[in-house]
């Protein structure tokens, strides 16, 4: 009996193959919008881990001074001293025009580093030794490598697979020379087997403050934000591409309520029935997550370079750009895909188990209407209502994510009864009876079309949200980098005394030259970038502040304030009129508070005359030019020929714009492509929606069919009721999709990155997507027309003559 019942209910598909490529689809396409993103995530985190594993980075305390640099003859006295210390000197060296990080490394005391491991155990390299005696070594990844293959002014090169690709490493006298540092070190490695006894460090070096590598910056940390917010993307397409699989579940098992109600009245024990269903459902979930993970593995291969290059812009992240196949994503994938479908089954499952045996056959019979619209609508508001509770009671990124998930997951539920109010009012305004008919036919079709329209929505919102979020967010950089990018030209020297050079050459052919000083030091919230600035209109007139004091300027040029960034202002909860502690013994006021976009750091600004008494020696080496726009160019000309410098040395105004916005473009590139393969699956979710209803529709088409309306007509009424649920749909996406904007901009910005954006509107994008949506939902229906269009008249008079 249960053979028998297996191959009656699978034959159902042999019967519908087009149903059965939609489950499949939904299910892959489901499976590989999430298994991509997740394989994207999995493979930052491994290079993350790579990284510190290769290069000991966060596995031990550090020593760093309060200025940007330590002397050589400290390092020498915490040896003598007994302190067992490893010496790090690290800096961007630049070949070919692009920016290199150059990591040396006192190769005798440093920890072993795989890639130095990994060459002692070669036999066709060269004698890792070579590393500690002139002219030296430079060891780095074998891409890396071909950029210095034009470039002769270096030692050898050694190339390893375990390095970043992006960093060399070399001993550290060799990084001396050629970072033109000598006897400077970055910070000191403390090692783990420390002798008894030791002096204590406030005796020996006072200016070195020891970091625990807990508050040492970690790029893991730092990219979760922008990690989580491609998960939320993924769930959504997840999601959506559940909606497929739900609607194309439940008709199965309506239609084949005729199958069903047999096999139960020749004796088939529901318990059995139900095993069956669920054995079927995990078969066709497996093919269909395998499916969905050849096609996101792919995507994700696709996608990671982009993600790469926007990671290593924005935080420095060591990202390779090339994908690996992770057992673990393609369990969390296949896991996720069977998950999902039995979850997406539920409902059906659950209504096969509580349809009586002598129920009739059919989708009337399978349940819905206004009782499951108003059901759905309850537990829509339900879950608006504990998504903005969980907000305002725990806050955070996570209430953030949670009130995002409440609001979209619940207005997705209140679409039918929003769909089903509209029809009922339009209905009562209708004056002939083929729109009364029309409207009628609309609001019976809904509980099968409800799960598509629902994915429609979410891919709507998804687009004018993260659309607004995005322009918004384009149109304040803009903006920003106006504000930020006052000088003509920016100059950057090799060392101080080129520096000087430049500064004297140029005094009498510029109307301004803006020292721009630098360095680095540790502060309670992480790594702290302090600035110091001369008093010039430049800063007076543009510098972007959100938040400030009466007099800001003069207090922080003449009275000994500080200027610090958003991120730094929102991270310690300070703001204009409060003191922070830049050093033990310098606590500033805050004067005011500046934007900084996409700088994930904390960053400070105060007068040089104060950053002198704080860091003293810190190097000058870059300068902004002001001049008159139309003279620089041929000053930058001028600079280069008079001092020898490369093109990068000196760069204009635009010049420096344009790489910002580029690196701008690329951060929201895959941000891009899941709205629109969201969209992709909506406009899928609802054809094989109509498709599948199709069957289901004769009955109501063949009376009005006989009472003269012809199939053109038909047709023609087929595509006007997509586009007019689709355009319904669209007018709930709209503020469902502002909300979705300021949710992003107002909670989940703030919380992620540290800084909150202004949010503008953009009606010219609305009526664009609102447009693209009605050719969408038409094309979706023109195969349902064209089939209703040629369908023979014998096919509809044999409705007549049917059990229904």
């Amino acid at each position: 009996m249960t053979r028998a019942a297996v191959q009656a209910l699978l034959s159902h598909w042999r019967a519908h193959p087009l149903q059965l490529l939609t489950l499949l689809t939904g299910i892959a396409l489901a499976t590989c919008l999430w298994s991509a993103v997740q394989a994207i995530n999995a493979e930052a985190r491994a290079s993350y881990e790579r990284a510190s594993a290769q290069l000991a980075i966060g596995q031990f305390d550090e020593l760093r001074a309060t200025g940007s640099m330590i002397p050589l003859s400290r390092y020498t006295e915490l040896r003598r001293a007994g302190w067992q210390v490893a010496a790090v000197l690290e800096g961007a060296l630049r070949v070919n025009g692009r920016s290199i990080r150059l990591m040396g490394v006192d190769m005798v005391a440093y920890p072993a580093l795989p890639a130095i491991m990994q060459l002692e155990q070669s036999t066709n390299t060269p004698d890792p030794a070579d590393m500690l005696t002139a002219p030296g070594r430079l060891l780095m990844s074998p891409k890396l490598s071909q950029v210095f293959q034009s470039a002769d002014r270096f030692p050898p090169i050694l190339t390893s697979g375990a390095l970043p690709p992006d960093l060399i490493l070399t001993d550290i006298g060799v990084a001396e020379q050629l970072l033109n540092r000598p006897n400077q070190i970055s910070r000191l490695i403390i090692l783990p087997d420390q002798p008894r006894k030791l002096p204590a460090l406030s005796e020996i070096a006072p200016e070195l403050q020891r970091i625990a590598p807990s508050s040492q910056l970690d790029t893991a940390q730092l990219t979760d934000s922008f990690l989580l917010n491609l998960t939320a993307f993924g769930l959504l397409s997840f999601a959506v591409g559940l909606f497929i699989v739900h609607g194309t579940v439940g008709l199965a098992f309506a239609q084949r309520r005729g199958t069903i109600r047999t096999l139960r009245a020749l004796g088939l024990p529901m318990r059995n029935l139900i095993g069956i269903a669920l054995g079927e459902l995990l078969l066709l979930a497996l093919i269909g997550g395998l499916l969905g993970l050849v096609l996101g593995y792919f995507l994700a291969g696709a996608l990671l370079p982009d993600v790469a290059s926007t990671l290593r812009g924005l935080y420095g992240a060591p990202i390779d750009g090339q994908m690996s196949l992770r057992p673990q994503w393609v369990a969390a994938g296949l896991a996720m895909a069977t998950g999902g479908t039995l979850a997406a089954s539920g409902q059906a499952l659950w209504r096969l188990s509580r349809m009586p045996i002598l129920a009739g056959p059919g989708l009337q019979a399978w349940g819905g209407g206004k009782i499951s619209a108003w059901i759905s609508g309850g537990f829509g508001f339900a879950l608006i209502a504990l998504g903005i509770i969980a907000y305002f009671t725990f806050g955070g990124l996570i209430a953030g994510f949670a009130l995002l998930a409440g609001v979209l997951t619940g207005a997705a539920l209140v679409l039918p009864l929003f769909i089903s109010a509209v029809l009922d009012l339009l209905i009562q305004k209708a004056r002939t009876p083929v729109t009364q008919w029309v409207l009628a036919d609309m609001r019976a079709q809904l509980p099968g079309l409800s799960l598509a329209l629902m994915a429609l929505l979410l891919a709507l919102a998804a687009n004018i949200g993260v659309g607004t979020m995005v322009s918004s967010f384009r149109l304040t950089f803009t903006g920003w980098l106006d504000q930020r990018l006052t000088s003509e030209l920016y100059v950057t020297a090799a060392d101080e005394t080129q520096a000087e050079a430049i500064t004297e050459w140029l005094a009498p052919r510029t109307s301004a030259i803006l020292p721009i000083r630098s360095t680095e030091i540790p502060h309670e919230t992480g790594p702290l970038f302090l600035y110091g600035i001369v008093d010039h209109q430049s800063y007076r007139q543009n510098w972007p502040l959100i938040a400030k004091e009466p007099d800001v300027w003069d207090s922080v040029l003449n009275r000994g304030a500080i200027l610090i960034n958003e991120q730094l202002a929102r991270r310690a909860n300070l703001w204009p009129g409060d003191t922070v502690a830049i050093t033990p013994d310098h606590i500033l006021t805050i004067s005011g508070v500046y934007s900084d976009y996409g700088n994930p750091t904390g960053q400070a600004i105060v007068s040089m005359p104060m950053l002198d008494r704080i860091v003293p020696d810190t190097e000058t080496l870059r300068f902004g030019i002001r001049i008159a726009p139309e003279k620089a160019t041929e000053l930058a000309q001028a600079l280069r020929a008079q001092f020898e410098l490369s093109p990068t040395a000196v760069v204009q105004q635009a010049v420096m714009k344009a790489r910002s916005l580029a690196i701008f473009e690329k951060t929201f590139v895959i941000t891009s492509a899941l709205n629109v393969l969201t969209l992709g699956v909506a406009g899928f979710a609802i054809l094989t929606s109509l498709l599948t209803l199709w069957t289901q529709r004769l009955p109501q088409v063949a009376p009005v069919w006989a009472l003269g309306l012809t199939r053109s007509k038909l047709a023609q009424l087929e595509l006007l009721r997509s586009a007019l649920l689709a355009a319904l749909t669209a007018c709930l996406a709209l503020p469902l999709g502002l909300i979705l904007a300021w949710v992003l901009l107002a909670v989940i910005n703030v919380q992620a990155f540290g800084w909150r954006l202004p949010m503008h509107l953009f009606p010219g994008d609305w009526l664009a997507l609102f447009l693209l949506t009605l050719i969408a939902a038409t094309l979706a229906a023109a195969w349902p027309a064209w089939r209703l269009l040629r369908l023979p008249p014998a096919d509809l008079l044999q409705v007549f003559a049917n059990e229904r």
